[in-house]
């Protein structure tokens, strides 16, 4: 599985996000008080995007239809979602940021 280069560090700001493609798979990696994080761009509700969605703390909202998943697990956190969007690993090297699928 090779790593996907998502950005600089300069590009990726406390508070900020970034979406990436590893193949097939969208992944928003997030700064959250300068850590990383990256989980798959999908509500398991729909099948949407998550980003978009408003952003407190270590939660995004759905844009749609208002369910929750923490940022730093993929974890569910409220109806209409009860299943965890994926969670990938993130790496800081040379000054960028990288991730990517590793479910295979």
């Amino acid at each position: 599985m090779n790593w996907v280069r998502v950005c600089t560090t300069a590009e990726l700001l406390p508070g900020e996000y970034r979406v990436v493609w590893d193949g097939d798979t969208p992944i928003a990696v997030f700064n959250l008080d300068g850590d990383y994080y990256a989980i798959e761009d999908v509500c398991t509700h729909d099948g949407g995007e998550l980003t978009g969605g408003v952003i407190e703390g270590r939660e995004i909202e759905c844009p749609r239809h208002g369910a929750r998943f923490d940022i730093t697990s993929g974890a569910a956190l409220c109806p209409p979602a009860y299943e965890p969007t994926a969670k990938f690993p993130v790496k800081v090297e040379a000054g960028a940021v990288w991730t990517r699928d590793d479910r295979s």
